[in-house]
């Protein structure tokens, strides 16, 4: 982010200005547990050997949005990408073991509930979620696999059933939806909706109705509660089907990423828009892995700095933000802070014209929310106004107050929010949101090397900038740069040719402001 809403202040609850929005929002926590920022997420499933589904997919989606994995195993299988050819369960009494281990020494901020086999296991999972009671639950019900082979025993359907209320989020694809309503798979969108509304009713639970194995190129997600648990009973998410053959586990990826965004955001909107974006990307990115002559795996952790390719329009703006990186470690006022010689004239400097940006920069944002296509997003932009606004009055009753600091508009600053306002006076609110996004996510880049720089050091004694260091390290402000990379994604996967030129334009635009605001109080002093 830019050094203004990206500046971290230690005196707002330890969060940074951009982290703001549903990343920021208040997670759930089970009663008597203090939420520590990682979600602690537990997978109970099945072990894949070939580490495309179950449990191994579990585990890399939980770390791809920022968890601690843990894992109990319900089932062994024998398969890969080509199919299963055998199952073995466990007697339950072990996987009753496994939990209460688990929930005697850890608290747990999140459980995905997958593949189950049995009765037996099934019963085992209920009376440990009765006892324990869980703050995030979602069930994926693996009764039949992508390659049509059935992973739930017949005689066990009913004790399934008995429960998906404990869920809070049911994620089936379409077959397993008409199984548990007891009608036929649907072949239209308004069908299967209308079965997940059925089964919300009956549940109690919100509804993750999926649109992938419908025809076309359309691949809408739908998140469907007839219990009040959303916004409205039906939030649809649109997206573009992915024409690829790799998708082993992708049920599997994707509620344990919903489990895991649920635990740090707490809006089950909020994180479907996350966490679809992500999955888009990962099936777009799996051809890279080339991984069995079958079904693939998808590619989790396509969004990371280490293996971003060609596959997403997040990748290429991220290779486009490399050289503004470069630069900007390369800076003295970065070299300073993070060493602790910077001197404190240049840091207030820093700091007033930080906080002259952020009044600008809540303008643009509350602008991107008014042109925002949905009601998340919306959501996501406005409280990250609202917070640049909270931070600057922060800024001046804190630091500014207490020294002397030429107020003007610095050239920078001008050039910063001039080009941002230019953006949001386009009407185009693609271009809009990936002018915005550097300010997030670069911030965020910088600040978590800077802090990890800090503790390597063994975060000395006296270093005049320590608690603002510190800040850096800031969860909230990472999930809010997750958000809104997805975001940007999402919106230049579906822009025209000429929308995605503009919105590449003005990403480049904002980064190279970014090196030029670090650079500033060094061309005051």
């Amino acid at each position: 982010m830019s050094s203004t809403l990206a500046m971290p202040t230690a005196t707002i609850q330890g969060t940074s200005a951009c982290a703001s929005g549903p990343a920021a929002a208040s997670a759930p926590a089970a009663p008597g547990r203090e939420y520590r920022g990682v979600p602690r997420v537990l997978s109970i499933a099945g072990s894949d050997p070939s580490g495309g589904a179950g449990i191994q997919a579990d585990l890399k989606s939980i770390a791809a949005h920022g968890g601690y994995g843990m894992a109990a195993i319900t089932a062994l299988t024998a398969q890969n990408t080509r199919g299963v050819r055998g199952v073995y369960v466990p007697p339950a009494n072990f996987l009753t073991q496994q939990l209460d281990a688990l929930s005697d020494d850890i608290s747990i901020d999140a459980v995905k509930i997958g593949m189950l086999g049995d009765a037996g296991v099934i019963e085992a999972v209920h009376a440990w979620l009765e006892k324990v009671r869980p703050a995030v639950v979602v069930l994926d019900p693996v009764m039949v696999a992508t390659s049509g082979d059935r992973l739930l025993q017949e005689s066990a359907e009913a004790a399934l059933r008995g429960l998906l209320p404990m869920a809070h989020l049911i994620t089936p694809n379409l077959a397993e939806l008409a199984m548990l309503v007891g009608g036929d798979v649907q072949q239209t969108w308004e069908g299967a909706l209308e079965q997940g509304r059925n089964l919300s009713a009956a549940t109690g639970a919100t509804v993750l109705v999926k649109g992938g194995h419908l025809a076309g190129s359309e691949c809408p997600d739908a998140l469907v509660s007839t219990a009040g648990m959303l916004s409205r009973e039906v939030v649809v998410v649109p997206g573009q089907r992915v024409e690829t053959l790799n998708s082993h586990g992708t049920g599997c990826s994707l509620s344990a990423a919903m489990a895991t965004v649920q635990a740090r955001v707490g809006d089950w909107e909020a994180a479907l828009r996350e966490v679809k974006p992500w999955l888009a990307g990962a099936l777009e990115a799996s051809e890279t892995l080339e991984v069995g002559a079958g079904n693939g795996p998808v590619h989790h952790f396509h969004h990371l700095p280490a293996v971003r390719g060609e596959g997403s329009f997040a990748a290429q703006l991220w290779a486009d933000a490399a050289k503004d990186l470069e630069d900007i470690y390369a800076l003295d006022f970065i070299q300073g802070l993070a060493s602790g010689s910077l001197p404190e004239k240049e840091f207030a400097y820093y700091l007033a014209q930080d906080a002259i940006y952020l009044n600008g920069y809540s303008r643009v944002l509350a602008r991107t929310s008014a042109l925002a296509p949905t009601e998340g997003e919306q959501l996501f932009w406005a409280r990250s106004a609202a917070q640049c606004l909270e931070v600057e009055s922060e800024l001046h009753r804190s630091w500014l107050s207490t020294r002397t600091v030429e107020p003007q508009l610095g050239p920078v600053t001008k050039s910063y929010v001039d080009h941002l306002t230019a953006a949001s006076a386009s009407g185009s609110y693609a271009v809009l949101a990936a002018a915005v996004l550097p300010c997030f996510w670069l911030y965020a880049e910088v600040g978590a090397t800077l802090h990890a720089r800090f503790v390597a050091a063994g975060e000395p004694a006296g270093h005049p900038y320590a608690e603002w260091l510190r800040t850096y390290a800031d969860e909230d402000f990472a999930g809010a740069t997750r958000t809104a990379v997805a975001i940007v994604d999402g919106a230049g996967r579906s822009a025209s040719a000429g929308d995605r030129d503009a919105m590449v334009a003005a990403f480049r635009q904002s980064c190279r402001l970014e090196v030029d605001f670090f650079d500033a109080p060094r061309l005051h002093s």
